[in-house]
C-alpha cells in the first residue's frame, strides 16, 4: 500500500590512516578513484544477523588491533552521517583488556571479553558521523578487527524499524491477519508458535500455512509451539522454515534489528535453570551490545486466559529481567492481552520489569479470560484477530494491536529501553529546512535546540553562510532547553534591495566545548524556489491545536503511516492505507478503524499549524489530499486549509460534507497566495466532525509553496 521511494545517498568512508606495527592497530581508508560508491561490504561466517533501518548505507573499513596497544585513538567516519555503527569480525579480548566505542556526537560503549567471542556482530549505533575506536590491550593473545559501517542520513531518534509480531496462526483465519502484515510492510515478522494446526506436519504447513504466511518467508523468524511437537521433533517445522529456525532440535537463536537484539526461544524443550537453553540465554543476554532487548517464544509467563500463567518459563523471564530486557511476545493462548512491565513473579516493576505481549490471535478460535494472574493485566480482548505492529527506535518502542477489518478493538503501549539512557546532549534544528526572502524583504526561520539525557545548559546560536546581501540574527541568541525538551528561538533573515542568490546556510549552537548545526537553504526573490514544502516524513515543526480553540475528542490530526480503513457500510475505503509519497502523511487519526465510524474524526474541530515562512511574489499553494465521509455527514463538517497571517485566516481550501457516501481518493490541489508575497504566514490545516457526529477522514501529503 505504502511508497518505498528511497532518498538515500550512497557514502564514501573517511578514515585516518597509520602503519600497522608490533602492538598497534591499522585504521585504512578504501579509497574509490572520482567518487564511486564504495564496494559492497562482503559477507562473513558465523555473523548476528544485522537487519537495517529503512535507507541505511554501508561501506568497507579497516581497523584491526592486536597484542599491547597504547597507540592514539583512530576514527572511522562518514561524513554528513547522524550515525554510525561498525561491524567487528573479531573480537578476542583477554583478561581486562577492551576496546571503547565512542560517537563524535554522543554515546560511548566499552566491548570487553564477554562480548560475542568467535562471532562476527554491528554493535549498537552511536550519534555523529565518526566513531572513535580507543584500544587498552595488554595481553599479547587480544586482538580486534572492524571490517564495515553502517551510517544513517536521519536523526538516530528518527531511524525506527517495524517488527510485526503474531502467533497461533493458521488456524482457519489467517487469511484476515496475513493482510495486516502485507500493509505493514515490516523489516520482520516474529512468530509465538502454533503457527500452523493442528499438528505441524510438513504438509500442514504447505497446505494451511504457506498460501497465506509464504509470502512473508524471507522476513520471518519463527519460534515452535506445543502444536509443532504434535509432529515428532517439531520435524515439519524445522523441515519447513530451515536453517531460519535455528539448530535442529534446539530451535533457540538470536538475531539484531536496528538496535534491538531479538531472542528465539523454544518453551517446549527443556528450559529449566542451568539447563543449556537457559545458559545460552544467559550468555547470549550478556553478548549483545544491543541498547534494547525484546524475546520471544510461545508459552506466556502471563496470562489471564485458558492456559493461564505458566511458570515453567520463569527461567527465561528471570534471566530477561535481570539483563535489563524490554519486551517479551508469547502465545498459546487464543486472545491479546498486554501486561505491565512486569519482575518473574509477576510484581508490577515499573523501572526494570519487562513487558509481555501475549498476541496468540493470529486465525485459531477464540479463548476466554478465564483464569487470574499473578501479573498486571493492562488491556485484553477475547474476540478479535489482529498482528502485534512494533515500532522500534534506538531508545524505545511502540506497540500497536492491529485488528483485522471488521473489528473494533485497538491498543497502544509505549516503553522506553532500560539500557538506552543517554549522556546529556542536545540538538539543533531548523523549521522550515528552506526559505524564501525576496529583495529588500525579511523571512523567518525558527530554530529547535532539543535536550536529550537531562541536558539543561545555555547554547548560544550564530548563523554563518548566508547569501550575499542576507544578514542574519537569533532572538534570543541564547537558549537554554528544560531536561528532554525543547527551547525555541527565531532567526530573522533580511535581504537588501540588491540582494541575490542561494546558499546551505549553517546554524550553529555551542555549548562549552560542544557543537551541534543544522542547514537551512536560503533563496533571495521569486527564483530562489520553494519557499516551504513538507513531504511529512520527517518532523518540520508543525503543532496541534496551536491556537488552543480545537474541540475533537478522537481522530485528531497527527504525521505518520495511515492504516487503511473500509466501511462496513458502504465497503467503501475512506481512510487510505498510501500516501503520495514516502511512508507518512498528515491523517486525522492514523490507525485503522475496523467498522463504520470507528477511529474516525469525533467531537469537533481539529488543526494543524505549520512553521512560518516567507510567500514569495507570486506565490502557489500546492499539495495532496484525500477526504471520505459517510452518508451522515453534512455541510458542517470540512477539511479547510488557511493562511494565517499573524492572527487573522484566510481559507484558500475547503471541501464539505453532504448526505452521499464519498470514499477516501487521493486528489491534487492548488491556491493562489499572491496576495500574500512577503509575507511571514503559517498554514492552518482542519477538519471537523461538526454538528451531529457523523464519519469524517481526512489526509493531506506533499505540501509546496513556490514562485
Amino acid at each position: 500500500m505504502r511508497s518505498t521511494t528511497k532518498r538515500w545517498r550512497r557514502r564514501t568512508l573517511a578514515v585516518a590512516t597509520s602503519t600497522l606495527a608490533a602492538g598497534a592497530f591499522l585504521v585504512a581508508a578504501h579509497p574509490q578513484a572520482g567518487g564511486a560508491a564504495p564496494p559492497a561490504v562482503p559477507e562473513v561466517a558465523d555473523q548476528v544477523p544485522q537487519l537495517v533501518e529503512a535507507g541505511v548505507t554501508a561501506g568497507p573499513a579497516s581497523v584491526s588491533g592486536g597484542g599491547t596497544s597504547t597507540s592514539a585513538d583512530r576514527s572511522v567516519c562518514a561524513p554528513g552521517a547522524h550515525w554510525l555503527r561498525v561491524r567487528f569480525t573479531e573480537l578476542s579480548l583477554r583478561g581486562n583488556d577492551s576496546v571503547t566505542l565512542t560517537g563524535s556526537g554522543t554515546g560511548s560503549f566499552t566491548l570487553t571479553s564477554r562480548h560475542w567471542p568467535g562471532k562476527a556482530f554491528h554493535t549498537r549505533a552511536f550519534e555523529g558521523d565518526c566513531v572513535r575506536v580507543s584500544a587498552a590491550l595488554t595481553d599479547p593473545a587480544s586482538r580486534f578487527a572492524i571490517d564495515a559501517y553502517q551510517a544513517g542520513d536521519r536523526p538516530l531518534a528518527e531511524a525506527t524499524t517495524t517488527v510485526a509480531a503474531v502467533g497461533d496462526v493458521c488456524g482457519s483465519s489467517c487469511n484476515q491477519t496475513a493482510p495486516l502484515i502485507k500493509n505493514m510492510n515490516p523489516q520482520a515478522l516474529i512468530l509465538a508458535g502454533d503457527n500452523a494446526y493442528s499438528s505441524g506436519t510438513l504438509s500442514e504447513y504447505k497446505n494451511n500455512y504457506d498460501p497465506y504466511y509464504g509470502q512473508f518467508k524471507a522476513i520471518t523468524y519463527p519460534t515452535p509451539g506445543n502444536h509443532e511437537y504434535n509432529t515428532s521433533g517439531a520435524s515439519g517445522y524445522f523441515d519447513y522454515f530451515g536453517a531460519r529456525a535455528g539448530e535442529r532440535g534446539k530451535g533457540y537463536y538470536s538475531f539484531d534489528v536496528g538496535d534491538w537484539h531479538f531472542v528465539a526461544l523454544n518453551s517446549n524443550i527443556t528450559r529449566g535453570t542451568g539447563s543449556a537453553q537457559e545458559t545460552w540465554l544467559k550468555n547470549d543476554l550478556a553478548a549483545s551490545t544491543k541498547p534494547c532487548t525484546a524475546a520471544f517464544f510461545h508459552h506466556p509467563r502471563f496470562s489471564r486466559g485458558s492456559h493461564g500463567d505458566d511458570t515453567s518459563v520463569r527461567p527465561f523471564f528471570q534471566a530477561l529481567y535481570d539483563a535489563k530486557a524490554d519486551l517479551v511476545v508469547v502465545g498459546h493462548d487464543h486472545n491479546y492481552q498486554r501486561y505491565a512491565p512486569s519482575r518473574p513473579d509477576g510484581t508490577r516493576d515499573d523501572v526494570n520489569g519487562v513487558r509481555e505481549l501475549l498476541i496468540g490471535t493470529g486465525g485459531r478460535g477464540y479463548y476466554n479470560f478465564d483464569q487470574s494472574s499473578a501479573a498486571v493485566q493492562e488491556a485484553g480482548n477475547t474476540n478479535t484477530f489482529g498482528v502485534g505492529k512494533l515500532t522500534l527506535s534506538a531508545t524505545d518502542y511502540r506497540s500497536d494491536f492491529v485488528p483485522v477489518p471488521g473489528r473494533t478493538f485497538t491498543d497502544t503501549a509505549t516503553g522506553k529501553c532500560k539500557k538506552a539512557v543517554p549522556s546529556p546532549a542536545f540538538s539543533v534544528g531548523t523549521s522550515p529546512s528552506s526559505v524564501s526572502v525576496p529583495p529588500g524583504g525579511t523571512a523567518s526561520v525558527t530554530v529547535n535546540v532539543g535536550s536529550t539525557g537531562g541536558f539543561t545548559s545555555a547554547t548560544a546560536l550564530a548563523v554563518s553562510g548566508l547569501p550575499s546581501g542576507v544578514t542574519g540574527t537569533i532572538s534570543p541568541s541564547s537558549v537554554t532547553p528544560p531536561a528532554n525538551g525543547t527551547a525555541t528561538a527565531t532567526l530573522t533573515l533580511t535581504a537588501s534591495d540588491t540582494a541575490s542568490g542561494s546558499a546551505s546556510a549553517t546554524v550553529t549552537g555551542t555549548s562549552g566545548s560542544t557543537t551541534q548545526t543544522a542547514k537551512v537553504t536560503v533563496s533571495v526573490g521569486a527564483a530562489g524556489g520553494e519557499a516551504f514544502a513538507d513531504d511529512f516524513e520527517t518532523d518540520k515543526g508543525w503543532r496541534l491545536n496551536a491556537a488552543g480553540a480545537d474541540t475533537a475528542t478522537a481522530g485528531k490530526w497527527e504525521r505518520g503511516d495511515p492504516e487503511q480503513t473500509t466501511s462496513t457500510y458502504s465497503n467503501q475505503i475512506k481512510q487510505r492505507g498510501d500516501t503520495t509519497s514516502g511512508a507518512n502523511c498528515l491523517v486525522t487519526g492514523r490507525l485503522a478503524g475496523s467498522e463504520y465510524g470507528v477511529n474516525d474524526l469525533d467531537g469537533g474541530a481539529s488543526s494543524m499549524a505549520s512553521p512560518t515562512f516567507t510567500v514569495p511574489a507570486g506565490g502557489k499553494l500546492s499539495f495532496s489530499y484525500t477526504f471520505a465521509h459517510g452518508d451522515n455527514a453534512t455541510s458542517a463538517d470540512y477539511l479547510r486549509i488557511r493562511v494565517l497571517d499573524g492572527t487573522t485566516p484566510t481559507t484558500v481550501f475547503e471541501k464539505t460534507g453532504s448526505a452521499t457516501e464519498v470514499a477516501g481518493v487521493w486528489q491534487n490541489a492548488t491556491a493562489d497566495l499572491s496576495s500574500f508575497a512577503g509575507r511571514s504566514v503559517r498554514l492552518l490545516v482542519e477538519a471537523a466532525d461538526a454538528s451531529t457526529a457523523s464519519l469524517w477522514e481526512s489526509a493531506v501529503d506533499d505540501i509546496r509553496v513556490t514562485a
